[in-house]
């Protein structure tokens, strides 16, 4: 076992907790294709698996207060607690250009809706150099672990 944050195997130890199991086999899929272009047909991929948050979640203008600090794609994140204690994400991503921003969207509604908000809320945003190595800029970066802080922040706000 390594230090957090050192990668090890592939994969990279960001806490002494383990990840969601829906999120870390995503993850292990990405760790699956070494290559960029693979990689980036995958992103592209969950990309085209993104669903814009509901009607009956949010509409038009959005709220600021869900607006997603330093994002770029100008993304907007929601969590419903379900009946069961679990949560469901939602998200907008308003830049069409959004790309990156739509597939992480994807990938933590697919890996972390449906678990209760206290496990969802253990996700580090060191999870996006996991799913975008070094393919992305500084500011993107930012932008995409802003996301994943505001996932965090909405869980516990459920918890």
């Amino acid at each position: 076992m390594g230090e957090p944050g050192r990668r090890t195997d592939r994969k990279v130890i960001v806490t002494g907790m383990p990840l969601p199991a829906k999120l870390q086999s995503i993850l292990d899929t990405f760790a699956m294709f070494p290559d960029p272009a693979d990689r980036t047909n995958l992103l592209l991929s969950f990309a085209d698996k993104f669903t814009p948050v509901p009607a009956d979640v949010a509409t038009r203008p959005f709220d600021k207060s869900h607006q997603v600090p330093a994002c770029e794609s100008e993304a907007y994140v929601w969590a419903v607690k379900n009946a069961d204690g679990t949560m469901k994400l939602h998200f907008a991503v308003e830049s069409p250009s959004g790309v990156s921003a739509k597939a992480l969207s994807a990938i933590l509604d697919k890996g972390l809706s449906g678990l209760p908000p206290g496990q969802v809320a253990q996700v580090t945003p060191e999870i996006v150099e996991q799913v975008f190595r070094q393919n992305i800029s500084m500011g993107k970066g930012i932008g995409l672990m802003s996301m994943v802080n505001a996932v965090r922040t909405l869980a516990r706000r459920l918890e």
